[in-house]
């Protein structure tokens, strides 16, 4: 007999999609996800969801809290898993009656800041987290607000995402035997929060120290998509679907993110896995699982310009470097493979049946 998982998610991503797939297609756990609808032609495509049962929420559905209760009520589910706390119709499922004796877990990968609101939030949240069974951290940093929320370590679990490894692990070899692309990668969203300013502003002070500059591809949209158009060096590629990506992702020699704030950045697990060398901020939470500086890339501070432009030219020089960081990338995100999440998920929910039943 199967486990009944619901997962009460927010916006759909490949990487989620992927993750999702896999469990589901494990006999033991039957999956249905409840997720946003995409909005704009700027986000991921409700294609991704092929073959998973799922609803997607329309703008007005989301903000309904009885019909979100309903949808989950109907699945009978065993085990309800949240993401996060921040979208109300969710949190309400934690104080419904009839999921009383339901599993629940609630995913995390917000970090610690320490900030006032941080503070107060094991008192405003408290009620909320009494009800959860299990923690599910995206990685140290989350580990860290969370045990400060007052979960109880054994209550805490690494592993919140995945990604379809397999999808980019081909990407190293391939750009292996061509010739090293020279050139560099940033993929987001065009806000302060990604520095796309900050990014255009530092490569251009590169390009000014060297005579055979490489070119900056970036691929995404947003309110600062201007910084970037229309910039020397710079192909503005716009947001692009995951199944446009491939061949953006083969042709690049390294990838950047200079993130202001980034909480846990998929975007550098699946970087990681595609086999290339990366520069981040220590504002991207994901770095601490991914990035070890000098073997695989740099890590910079955040808003520091100088900074920035100074490990583009870091990578520039030790072009014959770059595929040997690439290979170490991929063994450090080899752990977010969409079949080992599923399986990690798998342990999680048979223990957690165990619990609820002894």
């Amino acid at each position: 007999m199967s486990t009944k998982v619901v997962f009460c998610w927010s916006d759909i991503s490949g990487y989620m999609a992927a993750c999702w797939r896999a469990l589901h297609l494990l006999p033991e756990i039957d999956v249905f996800v409840i997720a946003f609808q995409a909005r704009t032609q700027t986000a991921f495509s409700d294609q991704l969801m092929q073959d998973i049962p799922c609803r997607l929420l329309n703008l007005q559905e989301r903000q309904e809290a009885n019909l979100v209760k309903s949808l989950v009520l109907a699945e009978s589910p065993d085990v309800v898993i949240l993401s996060g706390w921040f979208h109300q119709p969710y949190r309400h499922l934690a104080f419904a009656s009839e999921l009383s004796h339901t599993a629940l877990i609630m995913g995390m990968d917000t970090p610690w800041w320490g900030t006032w609101k941080q503070h107060l939030a094991p008192w405003m949240l408290h009620s909320f987290l009494q009800r959860m069974d299990r923690v599910v951290v995206s990685g140290e940093r989350s580990w860290q607000y969370a045990t400060h929320l007052g979960v109880l370590p054994a209550k805490i679990v690494r592993g919140l995402y995945g990604i379809d490894y397999n999808a980019w692990f081909p990407l190293w070899e391939k750009r292996l035997h061509t010739c090293w692309p020279r050139s560099f990668l940033f993929v987001g969203r065009y806000v302060s929060a990604k520095a796309v300013d900050l990014l255009a502003e530092a490569y251009q002070l590169y390009r000014c120290q060297v005579s055979d500059s490489w070119k900056l591809v970036c691929c995404g949209q947003g309110p600062l998509s201007s910084q970037l158009q229309g910039q020397p060096g710079i192909d503005n590629c716009g947001f692009l679907q995951p199944t446009q990506m491939q061949k953006i992702w083969q042709s690049a020699g390294a990838f950047l993110l200079p993130s202001r704030l980034d909480p846990w950045p998929l975007a550098l697990v699946e970087a990681a896995a595609a086999g290339l060398p990366i520069v981040c901020t220590d504002a991207c939470g994901s770095a601490v699982e991914v990035i070890r500086p000098g073997y695989n890339g740099l890590m910079i501070p955040k808003d520091n310009l100088e900074a920035l432009a100074k490990a583009l030219l870091i990578l520039h020089q030790r072009y014959e470097d770059l595929s040997t960081w690439g290979k170490r990338s991929q063994q450090l995100a080899a752990p977010y493979a969409a079949d080992i999440w599923a399986s990690r998920w798998r342990e999680l929910i048979h223990n957690l049946i165990l619990d609820k039943t002894s």
